[in-house]
């Protein structure tokens, strides 16, 4: 099997979305791949209650992509071994009423990890520099002050909006948040064959929507937002990685296996030690519970 890097997925200069893979050979047969996976998300569950222990650490990992790119599943599959105590996903879909009557970013930070535990954002706090840019009309709904008409929506106010995010992860990150950013790259040809699929499979319609074929027409104009966010927004503390997305245990695996090897080099993150008085006087502890009646 292929052995890969950090660095062969982490986006650490400009790039043209053109040229990012959506295809990843590994060099191995579907079975292995989904073994070596098992073994990786055992060795993470074991880092996440380390982790859980040691108390100062959170890890946040951000998932975005296209319709069909294959997020749900990877997260059930990269996080099969996890304790439940250690982890929480939030979906996040159309913004509710009472979300609409906070600014853009208050449902994402209610919604942070706490030290010791993983968060996994399903769709993430980019949808507002993403589907809004697409769609600005949806921006209305917000109710912001001077923004009263999608004319009002100038290039000014998404430079706003890319500071205010780019601030948001570097204050979570100082504070002891372990920021991962995944962009699951699905090709336009993929996508069109799993929507095939959504409807040729009757167990599988309850997943289609009209909808995705809307948004399948904005297909361009999403690849040149999706550019302009890995370009604006991947920074040391808060990297993106190109997750090639045709193939989904090949895109679990390389997702499975930068959050390990990223993780792996925290050497403070350990199991707390008992305080010296206590540890020193283990022995009769044990003998206290031994000489129960």
């Amino acid at each position: 099997m292929k052995d890969i890097s950090i660095d062969d997925f982490k986006i650490s200069s400009p790039i043209n979305i053109k040229d990012l893979q959506t295809s990843f050979d590994l060099e191995t047969k579907k079975k292995k791949i989904e073994r070596e996976l098992r073994t990786v998300s055992e060795n993470l569950a074991d880092i996440q209650n380390t982790m859980y222990a040691h108390g100062k650490y959170a890890v946040l990992m951000c998932i975005q992509g296209m319709d069909t790119a294959g997020k749900d599943s990877l997260i059930r599959e990269v996080f099969k071994e996890f304790n439940v105590r250690g982890i929480v996903a939030h979906s996040f879909k159309k913004p509710t009423e009472l979300e609409l009557k906070h600014d853009y970013l208050w449902r994402h930070v209610i919604a942070l990890p706490a030290r010791g535990k993983f968060g996994i954002f399903n769709r993430t706090h980019y949808e507002n520099v993403l589907v809004t840019r697409v769609h600005p009309e949806y921006l209305m709904y917000e109710n912001m002050p001077n923004v009263k008409t999608v004319e009002d929506v100038t290039e000014a106010f998404w430079d706003k909006r890319f500071n205010e995010i780019n601030n948001f992860e570097k204050h979570i990150a100082d504070n002891g948040t372990i920021i991962f950013k995944f962009f699951l790259n699905i090709s336009k040809d993929e996508q069109k064959n799993r929507l095939l699929r959504r409807l040729e499979k009757p167990e599988k319609n309850w997943k289609f929507s009209p909808d995705d074929l809307d948004e399948r027409l904005c297909w361009d104009a999403y690849q040149t937002y999706y550019e302009d966010v890995l370009n604006r927004t991947s920074k040391s503390h808060a990297p993106w990685y190109n997750i090639p997305a045709d193939d989904k245990p090949t895109a679990r695996y390389i997702v499975a296996k930068i959050l390990y090897d990223t993780l792996k080099e925290y050497k403070d993150i350990k199991e707390p030690e008992l305080p010296a008085h206590q540890k020193a006087n283990i022995d009769s502890y044990k003998q206290q519970l031994e000489n129960e009646d």
